[in-house]
Formats: C-alpha cells, structure tokens, sequence
C-alpha cells in the first residue's frame, strides 16, 4: 500500500478549526441537519448529469420515505 503523505510525520491541529470542534462538540444534530446531510449525500453520490440538482434530489427526498 502507497504511503500516504499526510501520515508520514507530526501535523499540527489548525487553531480555528480546534476552536470550532470544541464550540460544537456538544450541540445536538437536528432532524432538519440530518435531513439535509442525507441529500448532500445522495446528491454528492449521484452521477453527473444537468438533470440532477440540489434542488431535484430535495424534491425527491420528499416523496420517498425510508424506514426507521
């Protein structure tokens, strides 16, 4: 397997990115967050195609009910 470059020494946490992760560390994930990872998800996984949008795969996901 490749050695990676980004596992071959010490790096150093980004201050900001450190203070972000703290501040949010213990905020709860809302239904409305979850709902839109799922179709960024779905939209980062769909093929590339001008019919595919954002906006399509939210309209979509409003008539397809998955089980819970």
């Amino acid at each position: 397997m490749a050695n990676r470059k980004q596992f071959l020494g010490e790096t150093a946490l980004d201050p900001e990115l450190a203070k972000l992760l703290d501040e949010t560390r213990h905020q709860p994930v809302t239904d409305a967050d979850l709902h839109e990872q799922r179709i960024s998800f779905a939209f980062g996984n769909s093929p590339d195609s001008q019919y595919i949008t954002k906006d399509s795969v939210r309209k979509a996901s409003e008539s397809i009910l998955l089980m819970r």
